[in-house]
């Protein structure tokens, strides 16, 4: 599970920041999940076979979703890939009157033991930003961890071997539309990380980083990325200008401020 598909929800949650001993602060608690979606999740729950853990993160976890336009954020530790792509079909159907998705994303223990970027990343977003929902919890010994460099690094540090991704996708037949919204909420994170060790915070809030962003570096604006967000764009020449432009422009920026994979 990369960091693209465990980003948090684009609601954002007006708890999220930094602690005054420097650890970062989320709203994620079992207290704050709408009644509403309980039934999805305790579906996905009876649903769980073998001895996977399963978290709820996003939103739904932060108590800022609204039925029926956001999506059901799960987690699962040592649950198949497989399982959980048949999870998530099933919920998504099951569920489409208070839901616009169920998504269930896969990782496992070794990924979160992982002495690497990726690995720290998935720790701080399992202590943070996930709500245990069943199985066993490795979160539970987890520790607090820093608003630093690191946790950046850890969210977001792929974004160069994304841009690599997103070249060789446009060069085939995909989708536009939806390559360019992947584009723009993988990149828009990779500002608030910069946002957030530039200002000493910590933030995932794509739309007011971005704003940030334009005031700290206003050659370097990302608002074409915040426009594709409600409205991304169909014109293969329009995503292949930001590829060569100012995609590169925030990955070298991290490379360089917070470091790359």
């Amino acid at each position: 599970m990369t960091p693209e598909t465990r980003e948090p929800d684009p609601v954002h949650d007006p708890h999220e920041g930094i602690t005054p001993d420097g650890m970062i602060r989320t709203g994620a608690r079992r207290a704050a999940v709408p009644s509403t979606y309980v039934p999805v999740l305790e579906a996905a729950v009876g649903s769980l076979t073998g001895p996977a853990g399963l978290y709820v993160y996003g939103s739904v976890a932060t108590g800022t979703a609204s039925v029926p336009t956001s999506d059901v954020d799960l987690l699962a530790i040592d649950l198949p890939t497989a399982s959980a792509d048949r999870l998530t079909a099933e919920l998504t159907s099951r569920f489409a009157d208070r839901c616009r998705a169920v998504s269930v994303g896969a990782a496992s223990r070794a990924d979160l033991a992982a002495l690497n970027d990726e690995g720290h990343g998935l720790r701080v977003f399992l202590r943070h930003y996930c709500v245990h929902l069943a199985g066993p919890d490795p979160a539970a010994g987890l520790p607090d961890h820093r608003a630093d460099a690191a946790a950046a690094r850890g969210f977001n540090g792929d974004i160069g071997q994304h841009l690599q991704r997103w070249r060789d996708a446009l060069e085939d037949d995909v989708e536009v539309a939806p390559l360019a919204t992947r584009i723009a909420r993988k990149t828009l994170l990779a500002v608030a990380g910069l946002v957030s060790i530039r200002d000493a915070t910590w933030s995932t809030d794509r739309r007011a980083c971005a704003t940030r962003w334009g005031e700290l570096e206003p050659a370097a604006s990302v608002d074409i990325l915040v426009t594709w967000l409600d409205a991304p764009p169909h014109d293969r020449d329009a995503v292949e200008r930001v590829l060569d432009r100012t995609v590169p422009t925030i990955v070298t920026a991290f490379e360089r401020e917070i470091g790359l994979w």
